[in-house]
């Protein structure tokens, strides 16, 4: 196991699928290497906020339930005289009055709360359901039996990795110690077909270690390159590539 091929491993440790020998081997390099510890926490910790984004809304009859008791309480006609001889019966009947009312306000409140909250976590949860889909397409290719890697010296002393499998056409770029892109701007990726550049994406502007499932099929491609655009991409290339990979064959 070179050094190259370790960067690698990040998927494949945190399924699981590493045999004792390179379990060890990567445990030792992980030790030394944030950028490997970083992918596989982010990994094992997508099933965590999954867990936490569960929510439950409030029972659905319990408006109607205090609704319905209020409905039954005796009202006081408009003007009506007060039975001295009976004060303790008025005032529990306002009592009871003000207290179902109170306690409608709190419900309607509270199913108001609840459903933004529900809102918040639905959104969470879809949010955290996109995370894992895309880490375990991501630890699918680092993890495939055909996997290949590429590794290179990138601008500034960052190093980039391309893993790539061709069982199912589809590539991951493992980036490490990348510069910020300067305000406004990102790094996108590309692939090199032929004398074409098509998009495979864009990097993360917030983050210098990553791991990026490149966008669309491999297909003919035979590199891949990474220039710097406007916020959101571009359709082409708008500048000079800040470097150039060979795909590993």
């Amino acid at each position: 196991m070179d050094t190259g091929d370790v960067h690698t491993l990040t998927g494949a440790y945190a399924l699981d699928a590493l045999d004792d020998d390179e379990r060890e081997a990567f445990e030792a390099h992980m030790a030394t290497c944030e950028t490997c510890a970083l992918e596989v926490r982010e990994f094992t910790a997508t099933a965590g906020r999954l867990a936490l984004a569960t929510t439950r809304r409030a029972p659905q009859h319990l408006k109607s339930q205090v609704l319905q008791q209020i409905s039954q309480v005796r009202q006081e006609a408009p003007g009506a005289p007060v039975n001295a001889s009976t004060p303790t019966r008025t005032r529990h009947s306002t009592a009871v009055r003000w207290a179902l009312a109170a306690c409608a306000a709190g419900i309607a409140t509270l199913g108001a709360t609840t459903m933004w909250q529900h809102d918040r976590a639905d959104d969470a949860r879809k949010q955290a359901e996109a995370v894992q889909e895309q880490s375990d397409r991501i630890a699918a290719v680092l993890a495939a039996p055909d996997a290949k890697v590429a590794s290179a010296a990138l601008v500034d002393g960052a190093r980039g990795s391309v893993v790539i499998s061709q069982s199912s056409g589809r590539a991951v770029f493992i980036a490490s110690h990348m510069a910020a892109p300067p305000k406004g701007k990102v790094y996108q990726l590309w692939f090199a077909d032929g004398g074409h550049m098509r998009s495979a994406g864009l990097m993360d502007a917030a983050r210098t270690d990553q791991s990026v499932l490149m966008d669309g099929r491999v297909g003919e491609a035979t590199g891949l390159g990474i220039t710097l655009e406007p916020a959101g991409g571009s359709q082409q290339p708008t500048s000079q590539p800040l470097t150039t990979m060979a795909l590993p064959a």
